[in-house]
């Protein structure tokens, strides 16, 4: 067990497969920093043509701080203890600001499930961090993404079974799937 593990992504929303790989990282560490990319996409936007889903407000309708709440509440709620993990802006898309951000001396585990993954994970290399790849996944393997589950609350299906019970009543308490049905509708939706 190493001491401390770096996790990031946009959790744009926290869902199951995001819990599968927070529990993942933990296990291998004491604590857990859980970076949130594109904390503000005006401060931080997309600068990969291959980083699909860091610009528009469409694919990013929480901020910052409705996904740390979110994410800080799941964990909780899966049993890791609050000294156990810290909830960490992570810029991936100004690399040469990401390490004001996140401790350099840590594991960065990685799971890698597009060309935008492996971008990262080069990124991560570059910066001589120690990045760890916990699994690869193409399709299927993947399970929900947060394109698929911004959709299906969109079009008022059965979006609740794929979260942790404390992110969907905190989307549905804050009016967040509201939210996200307006943008959705008001742009097009995907």
């Amino acid at each position: 067990m190493t001491e401390t593990g770096v996790i990031h992504g946009r959790f744009q929303v926290l869902h199951l497969k995001h819990m599968e790989y927070f529990l993942a990282a933990k296990m291998r560490c004491r604590t857990l920093y859980v970076g949130i990319t594109h904390p503000d996409i005006s401060a931080y936007p997309a600068t990969s043509p291959l980083d699909e889903h860091g610009i528009t407000k469409t694919d990013n309708p929480l901020t910052y701080i409705e996904r740390y709440e979110m994410i800080r509440d799941a964990l909780l709620d899966f049993g890791v203890k609050r000294e156990e993990f810290e909830i960490i802006p992570f810029p991936i898309s100004s690399p040469e600001v990401l390490l004001q951000y996140t401790p350099a001396d840590a594991v960065y585990y990685m799971s890698i499930c597009s060309p935008w993954d492996e971008e990262k994970y080069q990124i991560l290399q570059s910066l001589d961090l120690n990045v760890e790849v916990l699994w690869r996944r193409k399709g299927e393997e993947k399970g929900i993404t947060g394109t698929e589950l911004r959709a299906m609350i969109a079009r008022g299906e059965d979006w609740q079974q794929y979260m942790p019970k404390t992110a969907a009543e905190y989307l549905e308490r804050n009016s967040i799937d509201q939210r996200i049905r307006q943008l959705y509708y008001t742009y097009g939706g995907k």
